[in-house]
């Protein structure tokens, strides 16, 4: 079994495509074995997974949680087909302020690692999709940040040319300029 790791256009989030094995009954494919992520430099401990089901035109993010319970994390796809987006929060990072978005599917099957100082977030493509996330952290409510998913001064291109369906709690998230506690 077998992963490739990709650096993307911040160094430190990895695009992750395992091995798939398939034939006509299906297909088999590790998402996770500790000794090799750690080979490439993944080195949390994830400690909790979460499952999320979404419609089209659903945008979720940009979603972070503060220190002490930042967390780092390996989302996928496993049904339809997202945007996904990391932006970097890290104050005094080279990238701060900056993001990069891949496309995750379950036809690519591709994985997106975040490490800790990311804010994150994904708009559904395909008529429904089905996400998958491992955290290094728990959750933790008191911990729970946000970013404003459409601030200007970041300027993610979502690649969507409708209005995303959002949570309350997303429309009213702060801009990156007025956040006083990133990581």
């Amino acid at each position: 079994m077998g992963f490739i790791f990709e650096k993307t256009e911040i160094e430190d989030v990895i695009l992750i495509t395992p091995q798939v094995f398939g034939d006509d009954r299906g297909f088999f494919s590790e998402t996770y074995k500790k000794s090799v992520f750690e080979a490439n430099g993944i080195k949390d401990d994830f400690r909790q997974d979460n499952h999320s089901k979404s419609t089209k035109g659903v945008l979720r993010g940009l979603h972070y949680q503060a220190n002490p319970k930042a967390q780092a994390k390996i989302v996928r796809c496993v049904k339809g087909k997202i945007l996904d987006v990391a932006v970097d929060i890290r104050k005094g990072s080279k990238t701060f302020g900056k993001w990069v978005s891949k496309e995750l599917s379950e036809e690519n099957k591709q994985m997106l690692y975040l490490p800790e100082g990311f804010a994150h977030g994904f708009v559904v493509l395909s008529d429904e999709a089905e996400f998958l996330y491992k955290v290094s952290n728990e959750y933790s409510p008191k911990h729970d940040r946000g970013i404003r998913w459409n601030d200007p001064e970041i300027n993610v291109n979502w690649g969507i040319d409708f209005e995303p369906r959002l949570s309350e709690k997303d429309t009213k998230q702060p801009f990156l300029k007025d956040v006083k506690d990133l990581l």
